[in-house]
């Protein structure tokens, strides 16, 4: 079936997520064509079912900032965006959307006894050395607190670079992992990486959060847009997204 979904689930409480592929277009309106962005996400939405204009964007900046949803001034589908890299919605209403193209985009929903509360987070290096995906969590369950008693919390790791295609210096490796020694790794051919996706996972699981990882490389799958991957191929760019959202 001809879809613009990479991968997709339904989890508990009535939760939905999913991953796009190249077939939904490029969906980031910093690059490429911002106006063909603009229609392939309402081409997006319209295959979900969604109202049109009712998934919203980030304009991310590789930062910890986290937003709430459902407090945030949440701007028209052809205007700015807000700067952050997560937000939450604390009951599940809002369809929150972040994008990747290598840096792998999360979503995240916990149980509360009241009904849902989600997340979504770009996982770039800076970001998540700063702390994105703790500040998400923290965030999601001081909101669930507030509203309900809190439960488990799952997240689904989207796709991203590899760790044995994330090539970075060895120093900065060396730096890096001294204190997180899980994002250390190899390439296939031999040279230091980055696994930005086990990192995440560690941090995840740390915090008692069930953690889904989808698997998909950046690099190696054609099916997903890739920064380093279109700028060594000269291709044209674009960003992949993972969106959760309830119905």
């Amino acid at each position: 079936m001809d879809t613009p979904l990479w991968w997709h689930d339904d989890a508990a409480g009535g939760v939905r997520v999913a991953f796009t592929s190249v077939r939904a277009g490029n969906l980031g309106t910093h690059v490429g064509d911002p106006a063909r962005a603009l229609e392939n996400r309402r081409s997006l939405e319209e295959h979900l079912g969604l109202e049109v204009g009712s998934v919203h964007y980030l304009q991310q900046i590789h930062s910890s900032r986290v937003l709430d949803a459902s407090s945030a001034q949440l701007p028209g589908p052809e205007q700015p965006a807000p700067e952050a890299d997560a937000w939450i919605s604390p009951r599940g209403v809002q369809p929150l959307a972040v994008m990747g193209a290598d840096c792998p985009p999360i979503l995240l929903a916990g149980a509360t006894s009241s009904g849902v509360v989600t997340g979504a987070a770009h996982t770039g290096r800076p970001g998540l050395l700063g702390g994105v995906l703790e500040n998400t969590v923290s965030a999601m369950r001081s909101r669930a607190r507030e509203l309900s008693e809190p439960g488990a919390i799952t997240a689904w790791i989207g796709p991203g670079a590899c760790g044995q295609c994330y090539e970075i210096p060895e120093e900065m490796v060396d730096q890096i992992a001294a204190e997180r020694p899980a994002i250390r790794s190899r390439t296939r051919w031999g040279t230091a990486a980055l696994d930005l996706k086990a990192e995440a996972a560690q941090v995840l699981s740390e915090a008692g959060i069930e953690v889904v990882d989808t698997a998909g490389c950046t690099m190696e799958d054609e099916s997903l847009f890739s920064h380093r991957r279109s700028s060594q191929q000269g291709a044209a760019p674009g960003r992949i997204a993972g969106i959760i959202w309830t119905p």
